[in-house]
């Protein structure tokens, strides 16, 4: 039974089986050339793909020993076609976790709660935190494709006249859409060092709030904007609220509609604001096959089987380091930025990796050069993994691929 809904109600559509050929060293290979998912991702084994199996057969049995946390489902595409797709019940552990914690009641924004996280309500619908980012992002750069939006150097202020902003602020008046895109909307948010686990940190805030538009506008611009990345959740939502006033649907009337029913994505739950605005930081729901979907679009420049989603425009620009290093004061190798996605491997402004990153530990990478996606969505927030699944792509994955003779 499928539950449908109009533009202001949420959906939980049609549940979609996992792929039945889980042990992939049993699968056929399939024929040369890249494919296209239908109802289900190809399948093909690791060695075919030009993997070495034993590398992810190693990287697979850590997570089995809980090295790397607690990982729910590790899914590995080349060429178009899975090469390992592995879950793990931790329905138990996360049980346990919530008894542990004083805050018990079954509400969207309780992060221990099962209902909630990491899979919405017994389906297998994965919470993706700050991915979310990363497929708002899509949704804008539609939205942006067919004139609703009249481009990133276009004012972003403006949009939101009616909570009563100051347009002749004079940072106001400079900050372009681009700036919000990028994390450099001067808007003051949290103070260097503050985590999620703090009440005060204004995401915190954000979320117990009743009118978040009008919590997030309220917030000062206290740097000039355009000049410093300050990651910062509440400009995600006024992304989303872009959206809604330049196309007349909702963020997630809109995504189904243009994003998610031309690729194939039939189930997802979006997260509702009590002000009846979409979560756009953090509140969308999806597989972990259905968040592969979005990656292997971005992959192909846009095009899905023949037709263009989203512009390859859009996404070169989205997925290329406009910002440089997010973090210039530290040691670590340089970190970019685009329009909501991170570009953690970058070369003379040169995108090797882009990749969504969700709270709690969903990540998904795309690395073009080689054809591959990984995605790891897992829910670690009160466990200190030996290994971290962000760093498993280079330290794991990538040297797993075998040359070409």
């Amino acid at each position: 039974m499928t539950e449908r809904k109009g533009p202001d109600v949420n959906l939980l559509g049609r549940i979609v089986p996992l792929a039945t050929c889980i042990v992939l060293a049993a699968c056929a290979p399939q024929a040369e050339g890249p494919g296209w998912p239908g109802e289900m991702w190809p399948v093909s084994t690791a060695e075919a793909e030009g993997v070495d199996p034993a590398a992810i057969d190693s990287l697979i049995a850590d997570i089995d020993a809980g090295r790397y946390g607690l990982i729910d489902q590790f899914l590995l595409i080349r060429n178009g076609r899975v090469i390992a797709d592995r879950r793990w019940d931790h329905g138990a552990r996360y049980a346990e976790l919530l008894a542990a914690q004083e805050d018990t009641a079954d509400h969207q924004y309780n992060y221990d709660h099962p209902s909630w996280h990491p899979y919405y309500r017994d389906t297998d619908l994965h919470s993706l935190q700050s991915v979310t980012k990363s497929v708002t992002s899509v949704a804008f750069g539609i939205a942006v494709d067919e004139g609703h939006i009249p481009g990133v150097e276009a004012s972003a202020w403006p949009w939101f006249e009616a909570y009563g902003v100051d347009l002749a602020d004079p940072r106001r008046a400079v900050t372009t859409l681009e700036d919000f895109l990028t994390m450099r909307s001067g808007i003051d948010w949290a103070v260097p060092g503050q985590t999620y686990e703090d009440e005060a940190h204004p995401t915190a805030v954000l979320e117990a709030s009743d009118r978040w538009i009008d919590y997030v506008v309220a917030q000062p611009v206290g740097t000039d904007p355009g000049t410093r990345f300050d990651y910062n959740d509440g400009v995600s939502v006024l992304l989303g609220k872009v959206v809604r006033g330049a196309t007349g649907q909702r963020l997630d009337a809109w995504a189904e509609e243009r994003l998610f029913r031309p690729i194939g994505i039939d189930e997802y739950y979006w997260k509702i604001a009590p002000d009846g605005e979409v979560d756009s930081e953090g509140g969308l729901y999806l597989s972990t096959h259905d968040l592969a979907r979005v990656g292997y679009l971005m992959l192909r420049g846009g095009e899905w089987d023949g037709r263009q989603i989203v512009s390859r425009q859009w996404v070169e620009a989205s997925t290329s380091p406009v910002v440089p290093d997010v973090a210039p004061d530290n040691d670590r190798p340089d970190t970019g930025y685009g329009y909501q996605w991170w570009v953690p491997v970058h070369e003379d402004g040169e995108t090797r990796v882009f990749a969504g990153n969700g709270y709690g530990g969903q990540f998904i990478h795309i690395v073009p050069e080689h054809d591959l996606i990984s995605v790891f969505n897992g829910w670690t927030l009160h466990e200190q993994p030996e290994l971290f699944s962000w760093t498993a792509l280079q330290d794991r994955i990538l040297p797993a691929i075998v040359p070409s003779p």
